[in-house]
């Protein structure tokens, strides 16, 4: 309402928009009284952006523009501008663009009508075992959550123990006492599943925020959060976190080891962190819900006494355990009908399509071949912006470069000696589809990865999967994700120790996340299970404790590793990566920045400088420093002698 006794106002806005990142606020002028923390939109060059109201202040002696409009009458609630301002301080970014952050897609120039009903995605039939008598698991767990100390608390739940079922009696609850739920999943395909549940279960809204929502339909919903005066659900990846919920009481993650919680374009926070932080801010509970966990976090976790285990199964099956079979990859004598696939796993996929089962094929590598050689004078196929080898995709017959996307045609002969023997090796998801395909012609094969098109990701199939449309699945780590798929009988992991190939201190660690999570989307209680694994080294340790489902072994072998070589948890991490036009600029641009930080004589251990692991993108060389320190404030000290175009990530996943 406007206040005609006073005139113009004046008002310090933060722009939320990708081209405004400096840690300043903008003013603007309005005739209306405006709070901190009302939304709003606003020109900001050529284009309309939205805004925050940080609050307001005298004329100023230079002209401004006028602030358009307020998109709704509640202020964006004091709990999201808390933790824009820690995640300013604690991943060392600017006030605007941690604020943009929690601003709806694009700006909003007038409200716009919500249908609810649209919000779910109403054509998803699911079997779900939701009415069953809780486990004692599940109940001690509950118990577990609601009485402890900690805001945050590890859920360590095997694949098959319900987790879904706990989330979903822990947001009853929450909502029956007048606060809201904020479920993050890692991947946007499994939102529609858990939307599904809860808005079937629940009579409270439940809403879908994501990033492939049109903006029209991200907004809408945006807005219809801020102005609940209800309790409600928020599902969404890790930027539903940020949505403008009035109260929060709950805070799930589930999967909650899955590397997509890290946001690697700026700011690069990590979900959880920011998840943990929103709950110290508001007392809400943070679930981190894994079968899986972070050896970081677990060692967190037990250091705070903040962890609910639960190993029962969720349904009691009748059915015996899954039974396990491994083949040395080295043994040439089993396979003898396919160079990939053992003649154990064909016998396998056969007997299990003929009971009218699902087979799974996981293989942690896209396209059709990884590398492509002369074989006469070794001759390989690099990609000449990057130097990295060039990937063959068979369907489109190109190879490309998976980094910076250059792509020609395969060569016909050798562009050294021009020898006509090209060797294409190293399968990939493509070529192993096309193999499978032949193996087994009168089925349905569907392969999942990445390079799948629009309409054909696993998300738009998943109703499909589960209904048996589908008898083949072959795909990469999207297929580890989470997925319930009641007429799966077989999985076959083609080559084990695929992840354990990068030279990385977390790739034992996510082999062995990938191997468990495959494994467990079969034998779930819907009936008999069998894995098939490849492996060229059936006795490594990471291998067989994923196979034995031992995650204490796999923990302890990897704590003794982090501890000997000063990793995580055992310090914390600071990557800095330059790039520059020449590979000899971006070596002295990083020996230089090394010896300044070091002549700050601070107890850290500086690490490098070397060559990125993808040491040139496109025209560029990169190289990087990783500095490692047992207190995070030397790390952030160290920041401010950085120069502006360095990228900094503090708590990187992975040093690759």
């Amino acid at each position: 309402m406007k206040d005609y006794n006073v005139g113009m106002r004046y008002y310090e806005v933060f722009v939320a928009d990708s081209r405004y990142r400096r840690d300043a606020p903008l003013t603007y002028s309005y005739e209306e009284r405006l709070a901190p923390g009302h939304v709003v939109t606003v020109p900001l060059q050529n284009r309309v952006a939205t805004g925050f109201v940080f609050g307001e202040v005298d004329k100023p002696d230079f002209a401004t523009k006028p602030i358009k409009t307020t998109l709704s009458s509640r202020l964006l609630p004091e709990h999201c501008r808390q933790l824009a301002n820690w995640l300013k301080y604690y991943y060392k970014t600017s006030l605007g663009e941690a604020l943009r952050l929690f601003a709806p897609s694009a700006p909003v120039v007038r409200a716009l009508a919500l249908d609810e009903k649209q919000l779910i995605d109403q054509n998803i039939e699911l079997e779900l075992h939701l009415e069953q008598p809780l486990t004692s698991d599940q109940k001690q767990a509950i118990s577990a959550i609601a009485k402890a100390k900690t805001t945050t608390m590890l859920l360590h739940g095997e694949t098959g123990t319900g987790k879904t079922r706990v989330y979903l009696d822990l947001a009853r609850q929450t909502l029956e006492s007048g606060r809201s739920v904020i479920m993050l999943t890692p991947e946007i395909a499994l939102t529609s599943q858990l939307a599904h549940i809860f808005s079937s279960q629940l009579t409270y809204p439940v809403y879908v925020l994501h990033s492939q929502l049109t903006s029209a339909r991200r907004k809408k919903i945006w807005l219809a959060i801020l102005e609940s005066i209800q309790p409600l659900v928020v599902i969404g990846p890790r930027s539903a976190l940020f949505s403008p919920v009035r109260e929060p009481g709950l805070i799930i993650l589930d999967e909650a080891h899955e590397p997509t919680y890290k946001q690697e374009p700026g700011p690069r926070y990590h979900a959880e962190r920011a998840a943990s932080r929103l709950g110290a801010i508001t007392g809400a509970k943070v679930v981190l819900g894994t079968a899986t966990p972070s050896v970081t976090d677990y060692y967190l976790a037990a250091e705070h006494k903040a962890i609910a285990r639960m190993t029962q199964p969720a349904i009691v099956s009748r059915f015996e355990k899954v039974a396990t079979e491994i083949i040395d990859f080295k043994d040439r004598t089993s396979f003898t009908k396919d160079r990939y696939l053992s003649n154990q796993m064909i016998k396998g996929i056969r007997s299990t399509l003929v009971a009218k089962k699902q087979v799974m094929i996981y293989l942690n590598r896209r396209g059709s071949a990884r590398l492509i050689l002369c074989s006469q004078c070794g001759w390989q196929s690099l990609c000449p912006n990057c130097d990295i080898p060039l990937v063959y995709h068979g369907d489109e017959h190109i190879i490309r470069c998976h980094t910076c996307g250059y792509r020609i045609p395969p060569p016909f002969n050798c562009p050294v000696c021009a020898n006509p023997d090209i060797i294409y090796k190293s399968i990939g998801t493509k070529a192993l589809t096309d193999s499978v395909a032949k193996l087994f012609p009168e089925y349905r094969v569907q392969r999942f990865d990445s390079d799948n098109i629009s309409g054909e990701r696993i998300h738009e199939f998943y109703h499909r999967l589960r209904a048996g449309e589908v008898d083949i699945l072959v795909g990469t780590q999207l297929l580890a994700k989470g997925f319930d798929l009641p007429k799966l009988g077989l999985v076959g992991i083609v080559a084990a120790e695929t992840s354990m190939t990068l030279p990385d201190y977390t790739s034992e660690e996510r082999a062995f996340q990938l191997l468990y999570q495959v494994m467990g989307r079969v034998g779930r209680g819907h009936g008999h299970g069998r894995v098939v694994i490849q492996t060229y080294d059936p006795n490594n340790i990471v291998v067989q404790a994923a196979i034995a489902r031992d995650y204490p072994k796999f923990y302890e072998h990897t704590l003794a590793q982090r501890r000997d070589f000063r990793f995580p948890p055992f310090s914390h991490l600071l990557k800095l990566v330059c790039r520059r036009a020449t590979y000899n600029g971006a070596q002295k641009a990083a020996e230089k920045l090394a010896g300044e930080l070091a002549s700050k004589k601070l107890p850290v251990e500086i690490v490098g400088p070397t060559p990125s692991f993808y040491g040139r993108r496109g025209r560029k060389y990169y190289w990087q420093l990783v500095i490692k320190s047992k207190q995070r404030d030397h790390l952030l000290e160290l920041t401010e002698y950085v120069p502006t175009d360095w990228m900094i990530d503090l708590d990187p996943i992975d040093l690759l």
